[in-house]
């Protein structure tokens, strides 16, 4: 396994000021329409997931991104990809190298998704407001549908009908950034978990960062992604990549698509079931959520958009 602490790298900049640029309050506004509003969104709620889908890409649009909905098949009606890029590029690919970073928005039947994966797709959403001034020309951002079971690691997964439609067009990716659960957090002392017991000595037992969590095979885009990240945010950061035979949960989102198609990818999370007590039940609610730090992850994220693809130095 290969990790760096964030203390590795040099200090904040001087512009930290600990408030984040994201806005909380947005980010909390897109929580609450997913996990209150809209509520449980299995995929086998299609025409729920399609309200989710039209309501991201009237977003997207307004901001002005190209749009396109990919359809995924699916057992009864088709579900959608929401596939952006900046304005008169082509969404699906145009020859250079890609950046993509995405979100599922489905949910597990029995839970309401605030930080599964609500949070992820609110984090997506105010990423792409902090970016519509200047959106670099090498990023798509991606809500993907579905990810969860049954779909799960089958050619029905939404990422990966993404991920091999690049594949056969030889599109290449610089890199995949995965939203996957980045909005709950606790100062309590042993609120952290880990899949193998002697980690507690090598990571923090407070569950108090965000983890950039790859394969073996991803271990540069990892270091790339997370000396980015760490210039635009004060939250501290932890990096894990390692075998997934050995350490549980490493690829259990939409991350893992793109490495089954040959590209580096990593998901950005709150470590999930490690973590979070809510994982998956009724209680995954947006009142668990901690919309501040949330909103230094995207800070964290726009500031590694911005220098990965090439529209400002690190």
């Amino acid at each position: 396994m290969d990790r760096k602490r964030q203390r590795s790298f040099a200090a904040a900049p001087a512009e930290h000021t600990g408030r984040p640029a994201a806005d909380p309050d947005r980010i909390r506004q897109w929580v609450e329409y997913l996990a209150l509003e809209i509520g449980r969104r299995p995929q086998q709620r299609p025409d729920l997931l399609r309200r989710v889908a039209d309501r991201l890409a009237g977003t997207f649009a307004g901001l002005g991104y190209e749009v396109f909905l990919q359809p995924v098949p699916a057992s009864a009606a088709p579900l959608y990809n929401v596939v952006t890029c900046a304005s008169g590029r082509e969404p699906m690919g145009d020859g250079g190298r890609q950046l993509v970073v995405g979100a599922h928005y489905d949910t597990v039947s029995g839970s309401p998704g605030a930080d599964d994966n609500a949070s992820g797709v609110a984090g997506l959403m105010e990423l792409a407001r902090l970016l519509a001034p200047s959106v670099p020309s090498s990023l798509r951002l991606v809500a993907f549908c579905p990810e969860e079971p049954p779909a799960f690691r089958t050619a029905r997964m939404g990422s990966l009908v993404h991920a091999r439609s690049l594949k056969k067009r030889r599109q290449r990716l610089l890199g995949m950034i995965c939203l996957e659960m980045i909005g709950y957090f606790s100062d309590r002392p042993g609120s952290q978990s880990f899949p193998l017991a002697f980690m507690d000595r090598i990571y923090p037992d407070t569950g108090n960062f965000i983890a950039l969590v790859g394969n073996l095979r991803s271990r540069g885009w990892t270091r790339r992604v997370e000396e980015a990240f760490v210039t635009g945010t004060d939250l501290p950061v932890e990096r894990l990549n390692g075998p997934a035979l050995l350490v549980s949960g490493i690829d259990f989102s939409d991350h893992w698509s793109y490495g089954r198609c040959g590209y580096p990818a990593l998901m950005v999370t709150d470590t999930a079931f490690y973590r979070n007590p809510h994982y998956h039940r009724f209680s995954d609610l947006p009142a668990t959520l901690d919309y501040r730090r949330c909103a230094m992850v995207v800070d964290g994220l726009a500031a590694a958009v911005r220098v990965l693809a090439g529209t400002a130095s690190p």
